[in-house]
């Protein structure tokens, strides 16, 4: 390591990395630290994308392809199951191979990248971040950099260190567990969303199909019901009515926030990407390919101010975001306040109805249409983010 870097990069997962690439693109030198052992690992995630979102940043690979996805597939509380085509194809993926060759993207173009490296606090120079301080090996470390990028998750303190308000309400917050297990007879090609009150309340359900019959199976509720009664029991319930022999290979547990961007993601000397600056969808609780999204644009705006010699630059960061990414979120959160609190008859009404429509003539619009019929406000929304044909 030298002394001092362009930038510095707080997280090894995929918005970091991409954050790291496209800054040592321009010229940067660029140094990223990753808390964990190794990149990629532990694995904090449904792993869905969509074939065009990844393909922005890398090309698709059978190694980190655990399967190929073209239908959606929504469980009623009575049972009722619906599947519809999608309209482009998606992957559930192998996060431990994604990552590490998402962040070798970076390292081939020269960032220099330290793992078991854990940011303990920031450096700063006339009230602006000027560095990192971190332990590595035993030892500790101060480097100074001109620009630091946050991309340390969800639980980020880096921001907060720096002043930036990344407070989330707890109602906002989903409480997630998941697990992936084999021996499980699934549609190979189809995700499979559960909703109602007795599966996850203000949120939903999912089996995600990967290679060799198994799947990862997990639910993300809210805070609010979290406190009543937790995500694991709800999989517990699932898992032994559904598939009561099935092995378990792995257990993760953690909150995804469900709520829209922090309110500011960049300050002097800093910007925030991925997780760290809330860039999931709130609808979905995804956030691979926006975090990428989030890093691309922060890493191409962070280069071009050290390349110009204008690091006031980097505070154009926010609207950036804001005109890619981050107004179509606002509209998913309100899609979001409008769906999670349907009952249990509504699904059902929901399904019913569109179990009725040609499998052929079939969108996730049309769905979305169904579904918010007597929510005209909410027509117009999805209008902005649907191809309804």
């Amino acid at each position: 390591m030298k002394n001092e870097y362009d930038v510095i990069v707080v997280g090894g997962g995929p918005a970091g990395s991409t954050a790291a690439r496209f800054a040592v693109e321009q010229g940067a030198s660029v140094l990223m630290l990753e808390k964990d052992r190794d990149i990629g690992y532990p694995v904090r995630c449904g792993e869905a994308v969509s074939r065009a979102g990844i393909e922005e940043f890398i090309e698709p690979d059978d190694a980190f392809i655990s399967a190929t996805i073209d239908k959606f597939g929504m469980v009623a509380p009575d049972g009722t199951e619906v599947v519809l085509p999608l309209e482009q194809i998606g992957y559930v993926l192998e996060r431990r191979i994604f990552d590490y060759e998402v962040a070798k993207l970076a390292a081939n173009k020269g960032a220099e990248i330290v793992t078991r490296a854990y940011v303990n606090g920031l450096l700063f120079e006339d009230k602006k971040v000027s560095g990192v301080k971190f332990e590595h090996k035993g030892e500790q470390h101060e480097l100074k950099a001109k620009v630091v990028i946050a991309a340390d998750g969800v639980e980020s303190r880096v921001g907060r260190w720096a002043g930036i308000k990344t407070y989330i309400d707890f109602r906002e917050m989903e409480s997630c567990v998941q697990i992936t297990a084999s021996n499980i007879d699934v549609d190979p090609n189809t995700l499979l969303f559960y909703f109602g009150k007795d599966v996850a309340p203000e949120g939903y359900f999912w089996i995600f199909p990967k290679r060799n019959k198994s799947a990862n199976i997990g639910l993300g509720v809210s805070g609010e019901i979290g406190k009543k009664k937790s995500a694991q029991k709800y999989l517990d319930e699932f898992m032994n009515n559904h598939y009561p022999n099935a092995p378990f290979l792995t257990q993760i547990a953690g909150g995804v926030p469900s709520s829209i961007t922090l309110e500011k993601i960049s300050a002097p000397g800093i910007i925030l990407v991925g997780d760290a600056a809330r860039q999931v969808n709130p609808l979905s609780g995804g956030g691979i390919v926006s975090g990428m999204i989030g890093g691309k644009i922060g890493g191409k705006i962070v280069g071009k101010a050290i390349k110009n010699n204008d690091l006031n630059h980097i505070l154009t960061y926010d609207k950036a975001w804001g005109d890619r990414l981050g107004k179509r979120h606002e509209i998913f959160d309100r899609i979001k306040d409008g769906i999670y609190n349907f009952s249990d008859e509504k699904f059902n009404s929901i399904a019913h109805a569109f179990v009725k429509v040609p499998f052929e003539k079939r969108t996730l619009g049309k769905l979305f249409k169904t579904a918010l019929l007597n929510k005209p406000s909410l027509l117009i929304d999805i209008a902005k983010v649907f191809i309804v044909k």
